[in-house]
């Protein structure tokens, strides 16, 4: 096994633990506690999205298929936003773009490249986007959450240094922060090596567990579809730009001393914080909820329904879409709404006959008078 023990020790609380990032090898092949805990976090976000799928009017095997899609566009786009924001090393090492081995994933481009093919995904699967994106939000807060523990096992992600008594400390850091020391100083980082840091990986996995537990209370109070993953901007995008400003490995806008996490994620609740208090005043004025799950084709989707008319009604994906995309006749719009007009024809038929409710009774004993 490959000998990566390292003592971890929080001085303050008088605790030290010995960690090591193997957490048990197949033959020579190592398996790390990092991947361990990504994968851990990634299948208890999918319970989580399965479990609350209706709520949202997503279909969730359908889901799933986006989720997976999504995940490897992640993978792709945490290593590439990594990769061009260290572009002057990588631009002489081309062979070490993909050796991800030895670290070098950011979570910014990860979430940029998860949705990107997330959206391609929704539209293959026929996915109504932003209620599946409110939905999986709360997935990213719980990978998040329990992901970051694999940056204490790997003695990474930390911060500067702090008197707290929570501070911690181990010989990795002091090493880390005595080859880096003066570059920090050039960000305006006063180092001293020797002294504990900032355990930020546990402060942002405190504040997405946190996030998770708000996000999860507040769904059944959303008021437009979209509503959740502005809330998710705002709750991570706030933490983020206080936390990454702790942080002592940031990923630096070349030729600044700006910290691109950090300035990413005060833009991200700028912006979503404008367009919720925009969105908000609309949907007052519209009188209530604007939330797809609450359409008709919503509520067949969370009944399990939907689908399965479709093929008792002997219909593919899109037949009106297609049929008409073939003619020229109608806009991708308009064969949306032929496909779905069509499918609703096809639920009247299908529907039993129903008494007559209260009010339908007195407007037929009214026409008998």
């Amino acid at each position: 096994m490959e000998q990566t023990a390292n003592t971890v020790s929080f001085p303050g609380l008088g605790l030290d633990f010995e960690v090591n990032r193997v957490a048990f090898s197949i033959g020579d092949l190592p398996v790390y506690w990092y991947g361990i805990l990504i994968a851990l976090g990634f299948i208890l976000a999918i319970l989580y999205v399965s479990r609350r799928a209706r709520e949202f009017g997503v279909d969730a095997d359908r889901m799933l298929d986006v989720i997976l899609g999504g995940a490897i566009g992640g993978i792709v786009g945490a290593r590439a936003y990594y990769v061009i924001l260290q572009w002057d090393y990588y631009g002489q090492n081309l062979s070490q773009i993909f050796n991800t081995r030895s670290g070098g994933m950011a979570i910014y481009g990860g979430l940029i490249g998860g949705v990107l093919i997330g959206l391609l995904m929704c539209k293959i699967r026929r996915v109504k986007f932003m209620p599946a994106l409110d939905l999986v939000v709360g997935g990213f807060l719980i990978g998040q959450g329990i992901g970051r523990w694999g940056n204490f096992v790997n003695i990474e992600a930390f911060g500067a240094n702090t008197s707290l008594p929570w501070g911690m400390s181990s010989s990795v850091i002091t090493d880390y922060l005595t080859q880096h020391e003066a570059e920090l100083e050039a960000i305006g980082m006063d180092i001293d090596p020797n002294m504990p840091v900032h355990p930020t990986f546990l402060y942002e996995s405190l504040w997405c567990l946190l996030g998770f537990a708000f996000i999860a209370w507040y769904t059944r109070r959303r008021k437009f579809d979209g509503e959740l993953t502005l809330l998710y901007m705002m709750w991570y995008g706030a933490g983020r730009a206080v936390i990454e400003g702790l942080r002592t490995d940031s990923l630096m806008i070349p030729g600044t001393s700006l910290r691109a996490s950090q300035v990413l994620a005060a833009a991200m609740v700028v912006v979503a914080a404008i367009i919720r208090i925009v969105k908000t005043s609309k949907v007052k004025k519209a009188g209530g909820r604007q939330l797809f799950v609450d359409s008709e084709q919503g509520q067949l989707i969370a009944r399990g329904e939907f689908y399965k008319k479709k093929a008792d009604a002997g219909q593919t994906e899109e037949p009106a879409a297609a049929s008409a995309a073939s003619q020229g006749a109608l806009t991708q719009d308009g064969a949306e709404q032929a496909a779905e007009q069509t499918l609703q024809t096809a639920l009247e038929q299908d529907a039993p006959e129903q008494e007559p409710d209260g009010a339908e009774q007195s407007e037929e004993q009214e026409k008998k008078n």
